[in-house]
């Protein structure tokens, strides 16, 4: 994947500089914001775990979801999906922190390009977070954790199939729902969920129609 650099080890005495407590009250853009203009160094996976702290399930899901919606090569969406569906697993599994394997929390993104990411991604977090705010939400918060986490999974192999213009809308709707479950805010979650919704009908639409041009492809096959 372009965007992700060669593997870099974390080093015990690199200080974190955003290892906040719980309930930070920074909205998400701002801890992207915060993460791109101090960054000297590459920034790996562990330490955005870090610094969206008790957000971690919903920042890092909108994070990967983001991820998805960046111009990258065909096929990275199989890469690039594979952390949704770890996030929303566990999620599902009700576990209180995020668990990702070593060899992806040290991962990391060059100085350069997490600021491009950020660059393109907060404007459109801060444009979205004018609108956001803690209401009719219909979840306690384990319970909406679980139940967000199973409609996340789906979205997150939708993602990783390997079908033209397949991962963009269900990245899109993770993103929203991962901005919603940060905030709370159940009336983006509805849309989120709708979007989510059609996104899925139309993976799947296409995928009917890719296996029935095969099955009708391979009735003409001669052995």
């Amino acid at each position: 994947m372009a965007a992700i650099d060669a593997d870099h080890e974390i080093k015990p005495d690199r200080a974190v500089v955003h290892s906040t407590a719980d309930n930070d009250p920074r909205p998400l853009s701002q801890v992207f914001e915060d993460l791109a203009s101090t960054a000297t160094e590459p920034v790996t996976f562990a330490e955005l775990e870090d610094a969206f702290t008790d957000r971690s399930f919903a920042a890092l899901l909108t994070f990967f979801a983001i991820l998805n919606l960046l111009p990258l090569p065909p096929g990275t969406g199989v890469v690039t999906g594979i952390p949704l569906v770890l996030v929303s697993v566990q999620m599902v599994m009700g576990r209180e922190s995020v668990w990702l394997p070593a060899f992806m929390l040290t991962k990391s993104i060059s100085p350069e390009r997490f600021r491009l990411i950020s660059n393109k991604v907060v404007p459109w977090l801060q444009w979205l977070e004018r609108f956001i705010r803690p209401r009719n939400w219909p979840f306690g918060r384990m319970q909406g954790d679980r139940w967000l986490g199973v409609f996340t999974t789906v979205l997150g192999m939708s993602v990783v199939l390997p079908m033209p213009l397949s991962n963009w809308l269900p990245a899109l709707a993770t993103a929203i729902i991962g901005i919603a479950l940060c905030e709370r805010d159940g009336r983006l979650m509805l849309g989120g969920l709708i979007l989510g919704v059609v996104s899925i009908s139309i993976v799947f639409g296409f995928a009917f129609i890719a296996a029935s041009v095969v099955t009708y492809a391979a009735s003409f096959w001669p052995f």
